[in-house]
This record gives C-alpha cells, sequence and structure tokens, in this order.
C-alpha cells in the first residue's frame, strides 16, 4: 500500500472524500474495486461508530395485522422494530453472557427462587418520563394476564409474586430457577410506561428510536431518541423498514442501493448475491428452524401413529441438501440442537424410513389427503420444502395436499390456528426458554397442542436442579418426549443469512436470532 492509497483510504474512512471518489482515485492508482472496498470496509470499521446518516431496511415478515403491542410480536418485521424502539431488561449477547439494559444489576437468593432486579436510574421513556421500577413490574404482569395473548406467558407463569422495593424489582418464582434472567430477555417483554395497561398500542418504549410512522405490512419510520441512555448504540438519524415479502424484490432493493440491509436471504440465491459488487452476505448458524408442525388435539393429528407416520416420512438430508444448500443442519423432530447448554448427543437421529413410515400409516387407520398449509413466509423455500415434503412421504403411501396460503395474516389467521402448517422458531437461549414457550401446556405458543403432565413436571424439575448432569438427563427425557410423542416435525436447523450493502458497516456475528439478534439497525453506523 502506497503513501497516495494510504492517505486516501484514511480520508474515505473518515469521512472526507465519498466512497465513489475514493473508489475512482484509487482504480488510477492500479487498485482494484473489490480490494479497495474491503480495505475500506476495514478502516471504516478500526475508526469506530460514525453518527449520523438514515437506514433503510427491506424486511420480509411484515403483514397487515401487525400491532405495536409487544405481547403479540409474532413474525420477523415487529420482531426487529421492538428490537428498535424497545429496551428490556437485560439482552443476551453474542457469547451467550447477559448485558444489563434496564436492570443494571441483579441478584438471587441461595435457592434462586427471589430475584432482585435493580432498576438503572435515569432512563427515559419516548414521552419523557422516566422509567421507573413499577413501570418494569407492571410490564411484567401485564404479560403474566392470561388475557394478554403474550408469547412471553410460558414463561411469566413460573413468577408467583412481582413486587417493588424502591428501586427494584423483587420476582419470587415457583420453584428454583438459575436461568430467570435469560428468560425476561424475551423480546416480548419491552418496557412499556405502566406496562402498556394504559394503551399497549401506544408504541412508547425506551429503546434508542422512537416511533414515526407505523404502516402495518408497508412501511415504519423511525427517528433516534434524543434522551437514549446508551451512547454506544443507535448511531442513524432514522431508520425505516419496508416491508418486501418477496425475496426477488427484496435481493434487487439491496442491490440498487434502495435498502442497505435485508434480512431472510434464500439459500438458494445466497452465493449468487454475495458475488453482487458492494454486497455482503452474512450466515450465522444458531438454533434456528425450520418445521411443519401438527396439532395433537386435532384429528387426524391426535393419533401418534399418524404423526409418527409423517415424522418418518420426511428425508431430512435431501430437504437439507436442496432447501438450505449447505446453510443449516439436519433436524431431529425436537427443538434443541447442539448449540444448546446441555444438548444429548446421543439421542438418536431420525432417519427418511419409508417402509416403517407406511407400517404407522395403515396402523393408523387414516385414509386420504392430509392438508398442509404453507406460505412463502413460512420460511425460505418452504413453498419447495413442503413439495418434497410431498414427494418423499408419497413413497410411504402418504397423500400430502398442500394449500398455499397468502403471506398477509399467516401469522394471524394459519400459524397456532390450523392444524398442520409449515412454521418456523428462532430458538431461545436456554432450553427451559425453548420449551417454556412452545411446549409446556400452559404456554399460549404451545403450537402443536402438546399437553404432556409429565413432561410439565420434568420442565419445573429442570428448571430447579443445580446438579448440571442430572440436568442434562432431564432435558434429554423432555426432548425425546417432544421427538416421539409431540406434534413436531423438525427437519432442519437454518442459518440466519442476511444481507447488506457497503453503505453500512459494524456487523457482529450474533448466534441468537437474526439480523444480529435483530439488533444491526441499533449498532450498525453509515460508512459514508
Amino acid at each position: 500500500m502506497n503513501d497516495e492509497f494510504r492517505y486516501l483510504l484514511t480520508r474515505a474512512a473518515r469521512g472526507k472524500l465519498d466512497r465513489r471518489a475514493f473508489l475512482g482515485r484509487a482504480a488510477a492508482l492500479g487498485v482494484t474495486s473489490t480490494a479497495a472496498t474491503g480495505l475500506l470496509s476495514k478502516a471504516v470499521l478500526a475508526q469506530g461508530p460514525r453518527r449520523g446518516g438514515s437506514l433503510v431496511m427491506g424486511m420480509q415478515g411484515g403483514e397487515s395485522t401487525n400491532s405495536l403491542d409487544p405481547a403479540l410480536a409474532a413474525s420477523q418485521v415487529p420482531y426487529v422494530y421492538l428490537r428498535v424502539s424497545g429496551e428490556p431488561l437485560v439482552n443476551i449477547m453474542p457469547d451467550g453472557s447477559l448485558d444489563g439494559r434496564i436492570a443494571e444489576e441483579w441478584t438471587a437468593s441461595s435457592d434462586a427462587t427471589n430475584w432482585r432486579f435493580k432498576i438503572r436510574s435515569g432512563v427515559e421513556f419516548h414521552n419523557g418520563q422516566t422509567v421507573t421500577a413499577e413501570d418494569v413490574a407492571q410490564t411484567l404482569r401485564r404479560h403474566s394476564n392470561e388475557e394478554s395473548q403474550s408469547g412471553a406467558l410460558g414463561i411469566m407463569r413460573g413468577i408467583t409474586d412481582i413486587a417493588v422495593d424502591g428501586d427494584t424489582l423483587v420476582l419470587t418464582t415457583d420453584g428454583p430457577n438459575a436461568d430467570l434472567p435469560y428468560l425476561l430477555a424475551d423480546y416480548h417483554l419491552m418496557i412499556q410506561p405502566n406496562g402498556g395497561m394504559d394503551d399497549a398500542t401506544a408504541g412508547i418504549f425506551a429503546g434508542a428510536y422512537k416511533w414515526v410512522e407505523n404502516e402495518p405490512g408497508v412501511r415504519h419510520v423511525l427517528e433516534k431518541f434524543e434522551n437514549y441512555w446508551d451512547d454506544s448504540a443507535g448511531h442513524f438519524n432514522s431508520i425505516e423498514m419496508l416491508v418486501i415479502n418477496d425475496s426477488t424484490a427484496r435481493n434487487s432493493a439491496l442491490q440498487s442501493g434502495q435498502v442497505q440491509l435485508i434480512n431472510r436471504v434464500e439459500p438458494r440465491v445466497a452465493g449468487l448475491l454475495s458475488r453482487a459488487p458492494g454486497v455482503t452476505v452474512e450466515s450465522t448458524a444458531g438454533r434456528g428452524h425450520y418445521v411443519f408442525i401438527m396439532h395433537c388435539n386435532t384429528a387426524p393429528f391426535d393419533n401418534n401413529d399418524l404423526r409418527m407416520a409423517l415424522k418418518l416420512g420426511i428425508n431430512r438430508q435431501d430437504m437439507v441438501d436442496r432447501i438450505l444448500r449447505g446453510y443449516g443442519s439436519v433436524g431431529n423432530d425436537m427443538p434443541i440442537n447442539a448449540s444448546y447448554p446441555l444438548f444429548d448427543d446421543t439421542i438418536p437421529q431420525r432417519e427418511y424410513d419409508p417402509d416403517q413410515a407406511r407400517f404407522h400409516y395403515e396402523r393408523s387407520g387414516h385414509s386420504g389427503p392430509i392438508d398442509l398449509r404453507v406460505s412463502d413466509v413460512s420460511f425460505p423455500g418452504a413453498v419447495d420444502a413442503a413439495q418434497l415434503f410431498k414427494e418423499s412421504a408419497a413413497a410411504a403411501g402418504i397423500d400430502i395436499n398442500i394449500i398455499r396460503e397468502p403471506g398477509d395474516g399467516y401469522w394471524s389467521e394459519t400459524w397456532n390456528v390450523q392444524p398442520f402448517c409449515a412454521s418456523y422458531w428462532g430458538g431461545r437461549p436456554v432450553q427451559d426458554q425453548m420449551y417454556s414457550t412452545a411446549y409446556l401446556s400452559t404456554a399460549d405458543w404451545n403450537d402443536t397442542r402438546f399437553f404432556n403432565d409429565h413432561f410439565d413436571e420434568l420442565l419445573l424439575e429442570a428448571r430447579g436442579e443445580l446438579d448440571q448432569t442430572r440436568r442434562k438427563a432431564i432435558y434429554s427425557e423432555m426432548g425425546m418426549m417432544v421427538r416421539d410423542e409431540g406434534g413436531l416435525i423438525c427437519p432442519m436447523f437454518n442459518d440466519f443469512i442476511d444481507a447488506y450493502n457497503d453503505q453500512i458497516t459494524g456487523w457482529v456475528t450474533n448466534p441468537n436470532l437474526e439480523l444480529m439478534d435483530g439488533r444491526a439497525p441499533v449498532l450498525m453506523w453509515s460508512a459514508e
């Protein structure tokens, strides 16, 4: 690197020379565009966050039915705009550690049944009110209400008392719960004034960005909240999220510069998109899984032989190869993989077995087509995956009838409503939270209608077990129950595939969920 190029690079990294001029002068010095762009990105990153500019995102997973009530968030766009505008008690960092947000510190009793969270002083809501311990308590109380329909209700049922002691939130659990702080990082539990009791849809939170425009299913606009307490986050002046559910249109918007950041790049085009000028594709392995879910209490899926026939009638490896294109791994009809603490890798991997599938199908006594509902928004490649499922099941004499549903309204009218459909889960940081959210009998998001008293008992036992060997054994038994008795068909664990162009920088790999656990808009910054 000669002195003239180094000088140009320094000026461009500091914003004294625009990108186009830098690339033009670099070319004149014999430096290729690819090399110059790469060096500039590293130099900008080394300079640290830059304030200013606007971010426009292209997002899949938005619907006209989306609400600003955090309790009701169920798809990608609400998840991300809550991460942008809201603030929870704690966040889970990429390395699995906890980062205090509204809570600045926490302690537990020796038996982990009594927890005290000290509320950070000086944090403001977007309406100018100061966040208090009572606001936090009211937030948790609202999500504990059976009528709230909260996605966090399964978590909150383990808390028997919510109290306030000065600037401290005090929680009592129905048994030892060493994972409680992790559970309270759930994205539904964004702190609201008076807990959202007055108006849960007001959009008033305590995060880095406040609401300006809200057009569900179309676009969402937020601007920097100047009194945000954390100056290490929230670098853009504004963030606009465009709902672009069509994958091809989303990729085109990124390449043309209409947007700078997109989610849900389809595996089949990820390699091609990564070769586009100025585009970076990020693939992150984690706990996300693409699934087909059956309601265990609804005919014909109330018959375990039929459920087993469908589980054995899906070719997992073929689906991973043809749908994920290497961006993921084979699933085992349970929501837990090796990325979870205390995962039991001795549980046998279920394989495609059309003969055994036929045996269970015939023993079930069912005949005729089985309706499977799917949409483009179920997960990337979901329609093609359903077709592969139909073909592999046909070899066992099982007739799957694919019903293609519209994307708008899928998460409110099909998922968790219809008895057999395609879906996805982003996973959760610990097994207790995954099982509490979706497999506990009383969980609102028990989307397989898996009701098993013994499973519930094991979940509570594991929650309070301090011997890690015993705890692992309990989780192993629970995983086998879901695998062999439940309504989950989990053929694959997916990588999160996101992409951004060279107008922004600051990406940090985070395995918790897509888009850096939804915080990419808050933690990235303008490169220009």
